[in-house]
């Protein structure tokens, strides 16, 4: 693939007025970002392997304007916009079925936006969903070329490092809460759930003892990490994507003997009252918070009545404003207004009466009218249906190694699709890197010839 002379010049002309001006130090800055262009140039799956790595650590950057995946994301569009133009990338790849539902979603978005109670706040909401839809169309156009193996031990280890760094720093600690390189202990307990499904792979995978036991760590720190959030969705969301995968792998259980029955005893004696020594007292007391919860009782739990009075505001907006909502990013201004805000607000600062849904299906669904949040909800499942599909192409083709990569990749897509209940982040960047990669797994797994080999 030949790198173009246009942008070899272009940079060579920075360098230059780089020199001439008051700060040459930065010319060698230009020098390896030219390197790093033309790398992503040859080989640009790796650059969204750089952005996947690097979106756990993207709260060291979050004072800069600049940031590692800002700058490869955006290299990454270029690029690739650059290739479309030069065919040298076919087009047919931008082919999707999350597409029928991703342009009305988005038609709608703009009509609510025109329409919105404050365009301040809609278009900043704009600017950051236009990352994912950016990281969406990049990885249709790549993800074929993506290294999965690769993938699952770069988000692993990734996730894995900052779940080191919050549980034994309580510089990475929100109220004694894990929160890792992020401001919110549930956005962390988000990475952890999708991490989890992979480290599992990774120590089903392990050639050796040795490889098995290091994966096997990084499964026992991101368990831990998860305890440390203390976040109650985390627990439930991780729970049922285990229950997947017991399912999936039902027919390896037929081989556990009697005689296995001992130690498997044995296991669950020494683990399970280690496991609830190590929890914190303040997370077993947040889940039996759960166990209060009946119908018409009020809850003593502060988070729970928050979580309740959300819903309450969120319902109003759905039926005020059924059709187009009242804007995208404007549930805090509604909030702020009601008597919830004051109520449930420590200090009264603006940031305690200014609360986002903590729900995403409640948040496009009030903001953006019930039509757009059906869409979005659309493109979720269109999503978990594509990973049955593909896993089910790769069954019939009796490949049982890309049959297991697509049930653990799944479980990591579903995770995320179960929490967004809980918490607001319709631009999270592995969502819509896996929500793309969905139809590309699926498209790649049905394209596949039907003479593949038993795994």
């Amino acid at each position: 693939m030949i790198f173009p002379l246009s942008i070899i010049s272009l940079f060579g002309l920075v360098c230059l007025a780089l020199l001439a001006s008051p700060y040459p130090f930065l010319a060698p800055g230009a020098v390896l970002g030219l390197v790093g262009v033309a790398v992503l140039y040859r080989k640009p799956a790796w650059g969204l392997l750089g952005i996947i790595a690097l979106v756990p650590f993207e709260g060291f950057f979050k004072d800069n304007a600049l940031s590692g995946t800002k700058f490869i994301g955006a290299s990454l569009a270029l690029i690739l916009m650059l290739q479309l133009a030069l065919h040298q990338i076919p087009s047919e790849r931008l082919r999707s079925n999350i597409w029928r539902f991703l342009i009305w979603f988005m038609v709608l978005y703009l009509l609510s936006t025109l329409n919105t109670d404050d365009m301040g706040m809609s278009l900043g909401h704009l600017r950051e969903l236009s990352v994912g839809l950016v990281l969406f169309v990049i990885t249709l156009l790549i993800g074929r070329e993506l290294n999965l193996d690769l993938f699952a031990r770069l988000a692993t280890l990734s996730v894995t490092a900052t779940c080191a760094l919050a549980m034994f720093s309580s510089k990475y600690q929100d109220q004694g809460r894990a929160a890792g390189l992020l401001e919110d202990p549930n956005a962390f307990a988000m990475l952890i759930a999708f991490a989890v499904p992979l480290a599992l792979l990774l120590v089903i995978r392990s050639p050796n003892l040795w490889h098995r036991l290091f994966w096997g760590a990084c499964f026992v720190l991101l368990l831990g990490g998860m305890t440390k959030t203390e976040s109650r969705s985390g627990l439930v969301v991780l729970f049922l994507s285990l229950m997947i995968g017991v399912w999936h792998y039902r027919t390896e259980l037929t081989r556990i003997r009697p005689r296995h029955l001992g130690f498997a005893m044995l296991g669950l004696v020494i683990v399970i009252p280690l496991a609830i020594y190590a929890m914190p007292a303040g997370y077993v007391e947040r889940i039996q918070s759960l166990s209060i919860l009946s119908a018409g009782a009020k809850s003593q739990d502060e988070s729970l009545g928050r979580r309740a009075s959300y819903i309450v505001v969120g319902g109003q907006m759905i039926s005020e404003n059924p059709l187009l909502g009242t804007g995208p990013g404007t549930f805090p201004l509604h909030y702020a207004t009601t008597g919830y805000a004051k109520a449930f607000s420590a200090n009264r600062k603006i940031g305690d009466l200014y609360r986002r849904a903590h729900n995403t299906y409640l948040e496009i669904f009030s903001e953006l009218g019930i039509p757009a949040g059906l869409l979005f909800v659309g493109m979720l499942a269109l999503g978990v249906y594509n990973m049955i599909r593909a896993r089910r192409a790769w069954m019939l083709r009796n490949n049982g190694n890309q049959a297991d990569l697509m049930t653990h990749l799944g479980m990591s897509f579903l995770s995320l699709a179960l929490f967004l209940m809980f918490l607001s982040a319709p631009n999270q960047k592995y969502v819509w890197i896996m929500l793309a990669l969905t139809s590309v797994l699926r498209l790649k797994a049905e394209q596949a010839p039907l003479t593949g080999t038993k795994a």
